[in-house]
Parts: C-alpha cells; structure tokens; sequence
C-alpha cells in the first residue's frame, strides 16, 4: 500500500491496482483526483469536500465512484447513482474482490463550540491497517499501523491530538489537516507529537505535498 500527501486532509491511497482519494477538498490541487477510481468523503466542510471540483471529476471519468455519508450523499443529486452513502459499521471492497477493503467507524464531527451545529462525520479504515478519521479524534477498532492525525483545526488543541495517539495505539502517526498553521506552528505542533513531545508511543512520519510512503 502507497500513500501519498495532498494538500490539507487529502491523502491518495494506492493498492492492488486500485487509486482511491479521501477528501479532496479546496485547500487541494485538482491533480489529486487524476487517475483515480474512487473518492471518499469524510464530511461536508469545504477543506473536505468541494462540490464542483467532485462533479467536474465525475463528468470526466464515467467509470468514477463515490462513497461518503448521508449528508454530503444528498448534495450530489444528478449524479446518486454514482455515489453510496455508508456509515458507522459499514464495510466495503474497492477494486473488486481481492481488492481494497474499507471499514467506516465513527458518526459525528468533533465539537468546535457549542453554538455551531454538528455535522455527520465518518472515517476510513483501509485493509485494516490505515485509518482516516476525518475530522474527529475517532479511535479505529483497534490498533492501526497507520493513523493519518488531524494536526491542528479550530475543534482541537494539542494536549488532545497527543491523547488521541496514544488512546488509539498507531504504530505510526502521518500529520494531516495542517492548512490552518504557519510553517512555524506546524513545527511546533509536529513537534509535540514527536520524539521531542511528551510521548505518543508512536513513529512520527512527515509527508510534504505530493511525498509518498509505502507501507509495505
């Protein structure tokens, strides 16, 4: 399995000949989508999901599929029957049978104030071993070798991303939704999740834009 970095929480996973794309939302290039089979939305907030640069991508790929939940699922009328809403226990295979198993774990966006509503939130387990959590401290079923960690956003502080880690027990953590720090914050913010940090019991792995890693 391949991962490679986009541009915020966008993150293109490769495996078995199968290319999907989670959350290619505004803060990431189109480049992102090219080539691949399936996009996966973790939520509605526009650093997740941008409606047009999705349709634009289904317009030109009729072979393209969607999976995300209800609520993002209900935007994309005209193109429904591209598209499949799941949710919490949900599991499904891409690419065919021997392909790229996906579990969905998790129900609602973490809390940013009390005065601004919710919305549905999802994550992603792939093959078991790689999870997205989208825009919540969503602990996987169990201990991942691969956790891509929401760094930074409005709904968290550092003292929680470090707890995250060490309650859901990746082997190793990849820095993710990191558009909202200057390069100075996110120095600071990586480092309280390294070796430097207080301690998550995790590797650290930092991706730059368009960096890949295999995970073997």
């Amino acid at each position: 399995m391949r991962i490679t970095k986009f541009g915020h929480a966008c993150v293109r996973v490769e495996h078995g000949g199968t290319t999907v794309v989670v959350d290619p939302g505004a803060f990431t290039g189109s480049a992102a989508l090219a080539g691949a089979d399936a996009v996966l939305i973790t939520h509605e907030h526009m650093d997740h999901f941008e409606e047009s640069r999705l349709r634009a991508a289904l317009e030109a790929d009729p072979a393209l599929r969607v999976w995300t939940n209800g609520a993002v699922a209900a935007q994309l009328d005209g193109v429904a029957r591209r598209v499949t809403a799941v949710g919490e226990g949900d599991a499904f295979e891409l690419g065919g049978p021997g392909g790229l198993g996906v579990s969905v774990h998790g129900e609602w966006h973490a809390v940013i104030h009390p005065d601004i509503p919710r919305v549905r939130n999802i994550g992603f387990l792939f093959d078991g071993r790689l999870f997205h959590p989208g825009d919540a401290f969503t602990v996987p079923p169990h201990a991942v070798d691969t956790l891509l960690l929401p760094l930074a956003a409005p709904w968290s502080k550092v003292s929680e991303v470090v707890d995250y880690v060490r309650e859901a027990g990746p082997r190793r953590t990849v820095p993710v939704h990191e558009a909202v720090l200057s390069p100075i914050g996110f120095a600071v913010h990586s480092r309280m999740v390294g070796p430097e940090g207080p301690g998550t019991g995790a590797e650290l792995a930092i991706l730059g834009e368009g960096e890949s890693l295999e995970l073997g």
